[in-house]
């Protein structure tokens, strides 16, 4: 579908929001950086930019959505003969692989290291990721539940999701530890625990 004018000129002020942030965390730091600044450095006004992320923390995870929406969109379109274990290996297949590998931040490569750097020294950034990773587990398990009502309950469902990504995000620790910059071994590690999971997932869901 074509995007409309109206669609086109909110990507556009999204992304300069994006950059105006980008450049202030640089320039003057995370901390003593304000929405109100960072909207007057993109030329709108305060409002606007709290239209577009309630704190400047979720300018940090503005990629987050896409990704995840790709893993609901999975399993909204599962096949009536799949199990709830083959569905979440298509996820990581198709998105949760993929954002943990380039981060949220591949279409906006200078944003990428400082994310980095503020998740590892800003504990509200740090309080703000668990946050964002708690909400997407919570949303895949909810529309797990949906998609398989008949072989998962509520419990279930949250173990195995949560079984799941967590395996997937050890794996991928230790693969930076092992691989460092190889992203195709890095890879290879989150997908041998992604079998891993399924493997055990199968008895609980299958």
């Amino acid at each position: 579908m074509e995007e409309t004018r109206r669609e086109r000129k909110k990507r556009q002020t999204r992304h300069l929001l994006i950059q105006a942030a980008v450049r202030l965390f640089t320039e003057q730091g995370y901390e003593q950086t304000t929405g109100a600044q960072i909207a007057a450095a993109a030329d709108v006004s305060t409002k606007t930019f709290f239209n577009y992320f309630p704190s400047k923390e979720d300018v940090l995870f503005a990629g987050t959505e896409r990704y995840y929406g790709l893993a609901l969109e999975v399993i909204a379109d599962r096949a009536p003969d799949d199990t709830a274990p083959q569905v979440l290996r298509r996820c990581f297949d198709r998105a949760i692989g993929r954002y943990l590998a380039q981060g949220m931040w591949a279409e906006e490569p200078e944003m990428a290291e400082i994310h980095q750097r503020l998740l590892a020294t800003v504990p509200s950034v740090r309080a703000k990721a668990l946050h964002v990773m708690f909400d997407a587990q919570r949303r895949i398990a909810d529309a797990l539940l949906k998609a398989f009502p008949d072989r998962l309950d509520p419990i279930s469902a949250a173990a195995a999701t949560g079984a799941f990504m967590g395996a997937v995000q050890a794996a991928g620790l230790a693969g930076v530890e092992m691989y460092g910059e190889s992203e195709q071994d890095y890879l290879a590690a989150m997908g041998r625990a992604a079998d891993i999971a399924i493997r055990g997932l199968d008895s609980l869901t299958g």
